[in-house]
């Protein structure tokens, strides 16, 4: 099952928008854009995704990209040993 990133246009200040469209352009996973991810101020105080429902924030945009990426890729390990 290809991965689900969901992101709050709120948070784009940070550069997610960019770092979404990276994700979209060089991985096999879905990523949903969302006027508001009901975070409660998580956009206005770091760079954030949702990834499978799980929150993952760094303190750069380039940051959440690295963390995204990993996740991607240890879910295709783990998927390739099922």
């Amino acid at each position: 099952m290809r991965p689900i990133i969901e992101y709050c246009t709120n948070n784009s200040g940070f550069g997610t928008d960019d770092i979404m469209n990276k994700l979209k352009e060089n991985y096999d996973c879905e990523v949903y854009e969302y006027g508001c991810l009901t975070g409660c101020g998580m956009c206005y105080l770091s760079p954030y995704a949702l990834f499978d429902g799980d929150t993952v924030e760094a303190e750069t945009a380039e940051q959440l990209y690295d963390l995204i990426v990993k996740k991607i890729k240890e879910k295709e390990q783990n998927q390739a040993k099922e």
